[in-house]
């Protein structure tokens, strides 16, 4: 199974930019220095919600954290499911377009049946920097 999500479009997405690498440190009398690590975030998180799918679709995304998860890889999202209905530019935001991040699940998706042959699914994915 390829790394791509199924082509199954969400009800709804929620996404986070991910945070720089750096440590505060504050004085007794207030003042803060800030160290950063890095030039790049990471730990951006992705949130998207499948509701009122066949148990077939639910399965598929199932079968995908499987796969990837046994291989310990990455996803990839397209613009024609996931990412469908957002603007050029924040799509290109959520995938994080030339950042080096890389998708992968956060948890095992969340599957709640509905009634007989539909359920709702929920998603978690974590953008990495990739140090292999």
């Amino acid at each position: 199974m390829p790394a791509l999500f199924p082509a199954i479009r969400p009800t709804s997405r929620s996404y986070r930019p991910g945070k720089f690498p750096q440590v505060e440190f504050q004085a007794q009398n207030g003042a803060t220095t800030v160290i950063r690590f890095g030039q790049k975030p990471f730990n951006s998180e992705l949130q998207l919600a499948f509701a009122n799918i066949t148990d077939t679709e639910a399965a598929q995304i199932v079968d995908h954290y499987e796969e990837r998860m046994a291989l310990f890889s990455n996803v990839t999202f397209s613009a024609s499911n996931v990412l469908s209905g957002l603007g050029s530019a924040l799509s290109d935001k959520v995938i994080e377009l030339d950042t080096g991040l890389v998708w992968r699940y956060a948890e095992p998706p969340q599957v709640e049946s509905v009634y007989p042959g539909v359920s709702t699914v929920t998603c978690k994915f974590t953008g990495y920097l990739d140090g292999a």
